[in-house]
């Protein structure tokens, strides 16, 4: 499968709602929450004026002129807050696009993008049961945080 790893442009920006939702964990067998708990204040930290600020940097996947995974981070106060120096990630890939490398690309630019920017770390909060784990592990995130049934994980760059 042929894709490019890219920044945003301005227009797609609207885009990230729909990513934002595919980054919500659901447990097998769990039916998925409607679209509209993205509006819920917890989960609007993650989008909201997103673009505006200094540590706002956001990577897009397209296939064929589709986007079809984004990868972004600011520095916010969310489930994978550290400090206010470390950006938190949010990784999504559309479900028919997933296993084929393009998560692990788009964390491998964001990464790079952020060591060049001058960042010294990045963090997440994972749900322990998503299989996204091993591959935060296997990309050098440490856990750093056991909480109920997530994990935050850090990254130096």
């Amino acid at each position: 499968m042929d894709y490019i790893i890219r920044e945003i442009k301005e227009e797609e920006i609207k885009l990230l709602d729909r990513f934002l939702y595919l980054a919500i964990y659901v447990h097998k067998g769990e039916v998925p929450p409607p679209f509209d708990i993205i509006y819920k204040p917890e989960l609007q930290v993650y989008v909201e004026n997103l673009g505006k600020e200094r540590d706002d940097h956001i990577l897009v996947a397209e296939s064929e002129g589709i986007i079809v995974g984004a990868v972004w981070v600011r520095i916010m106060d969310d489930y994978g807050h550290v400090d206010d120096e470390t950006p938190s990630l949010i990784i999504s890939v559309e479900k028919d696009y997933r296993g084929k490398g393009i998560g692990r690309s788009l964390l491998s630019s964001m990464i790079s993008l952020l060591s060049r920017c001058g960042y010294k770390a990045i963090s997440l909060s994972c749900q322990k049961e998503n299989y996204a784990v091993s591959i935060y592990e296997s990309m050098g995130f440490e856990i750093i945080k056991d909480i109920d049934e997530e994990y935050i994980m850090r990254k130096e760059i």
